[in-house]
């Protein structure tokens, strides 16, 4: 036989908790790294050089148009009339009177004297001049002096001396 029993089932009751769990990221930030590198800049030189432009001028030329022009010229003649004039000449004729007139002439009278007259002759002659230069020579005398050294075990007897005795300038 079949008997029902109650049976109490227990409950299950979920309660959910919150819990913060830190969530760990990974986030990847590049490193900058500065280095130092040497580029070599190239340099820009100007050189000016000055250059000359022709410069062009406009100018007026004046167009020279050659028309050809009738002109009459009217013709002259020339009608030539020779007339005969008479040339009268004037001469003049020399008429000689002869007149006697006294003249007074001086007579000069010459004496004549011969004078010896002393030739002066010069004559270069060499002159020798004798100039008296003094010159100072030094004279040196020389006198020689022997010294002797005494060695061990010698005996000697005296000195010897030498003295040096500039002389005077001889002239």
């Amino acid at each position: 036989t079949k008997v029902q029993k109650s049976v109490e089932v227990p409950q299950i009751e979920y309660v959910d908790h919150l819990v913060q769990v830190p969530v760990h990221k990974h986030i990847h930030v590049p490193m900058v790294q500065k280095t130092q590198k040497t580029i070599e800049v190239p340099q820009v030189q100007y050189v000016d050089k000055v250059v000359q432009v022709p410069v062009q001028k406009q100018m007026h030329v004046p167009m020279v148009q050659t028309v050809e022009k009738t002109v009459e010229v009217p013709q002259i003649e020339y009608v030539d009339n020779h007339v005969h004039i008479p040339v009268q000449k004037q001469r003049h004729v020399q008429v000689h009177i002869p007149i006697q007139k006294p003249v007074e002439v001086t007579v000069i009278e010459t004496i004549e004297k011969i004078v010896d007259v002393p030739v002066v002759k010069q004559i270069e002659v060499p002159q020798i001049q004798t100039i008296e230069k003094i010159v100072e020579v030094p004279f040196v005398q020389t006198v020689e002096k022997v010294i002797e050294v005494p060695q061990v075990g010698q005996t000697l007897q005296g000195t010897t001396t030498e003295q040096h005795i500039p002389l005077e300038t001889q002239r």
